[in-house]
């Protein structure tokens, strides 16, 4: 119990924000009982860091929300899962890395011929060959063909098929081994492709040295499949409770699901009220 974070990165979609049961969506609104843990936090010094697949542009509503950072001060976030980081406010973009998505796609698509790809558009939003469903991704859309989507490189790419299932997308993913690039399956049938090495630990690593914090020192806590390298990366990393099992087993221990504040419960170990 001497372990006291300096450094809190937190998720946000099953993580901050519960997810809707049955959709690809999450409410819009931190419950207040996390949103209390995360500013004791906050206010007790420790840096707290936004580490999602979201980007830029869906990710500054929930510092407003938080009503984070404070006193005319920045706070740094982690996006598109590793691939960028910025701070805020305002949003400034720090860091970024792309590849080349053209050939995994062309791949993909061979399997998924009518799945929904998106390419991400830094603050602006997305590149897409065909709409998502209502509510998953926000932003500015541009129609394109899948051929202009990946004619240069892109610091993310989405693969959606609504009419696929979660447990069909991680089969194809392990069946076709994506070499060259790091994959997340989402909670639905969502696949999210990142540049190779790239992954919200590596981005959190340069963020903990930018800010003079050890890795022992850092508290992190998420849900998702994307999540399992910060959790094995930091001093402390807490698995959701409602995460897939083997999220949680990346873990060194598992809170309270999302719709039970799992947040501040883990918070409030560290931080109490």
């Amino acid at each position: 119990m001497t372990f006291r974070p300096r450094l809190v990165a937190l998720d946000i979609d099953g993580t901050l924000l519960a997810n809707v049961p049955g959709t690809g969506q999450v409410e819009d609104t931190v419950r207040p009982a996390v949103r209390e843990a995360v500013h004791r936090a906050y206010d007790a010094g420790a840096h707290v860091v936004l580490a999602t697949g979201r980007s830029t542009f869906s990710i500054t509503p929930v510092w407003d929300q938080l009503g984070l950072p404070a006193n005319g001060s920045s706070a740094l976030s982690v996006a598109s899962n590793g691939s960028v980081t910025f701070a805020y406010p305002p949003v400034e973009v720090l860091s970024t890395v792309t590849f080349d998505a053209s050939e995994i796609v062309a791949m993909l698509l061979e399997h998924v011929p009518q799945a929904a790809v998106a390419v991400e558009e830094i603050g602006v939003g997305y590149r897409l060959n065909r709409p998502f469903p209502e509510g998953e991704i926000t932003g500015a859309m541009r129609l394109q063909s899948v051929e202009e989507l990946v004619a240069e490189p892109v610091t993310r790419v989405i693969i959606r098929d609504p009419d696929s299932s979660e447990e069909e997308f991680v089969e194809l993913a392990e069946k076709l081994g994506l070499q060259g690039t790091n994959y997340f399956i989402g909670w639905t049938a969502w696949l999210d492709i990142a540049p190779e090495g790239v992954t919200k630990a590596s981005a959190l690593e340069e963020v903990a040295h930018e800010l003079g914090v050890a890795r022992e020192d850092v508290l992190t806590i998420g849900d998702g499949r994307n999540d399992i390298e910060m959790l094995r990366w930091a001093g402390r990393g807490v698995a959701m409770g409602q995460a897939p099992l083997e999220v949680q087993e990346a873990a060194a221990d598992v809170t309270e699901d999302v719709h039970h504040d799992g947040v501040a419960t883990e918070l409030s170990r560290w931080f109490p009220g």
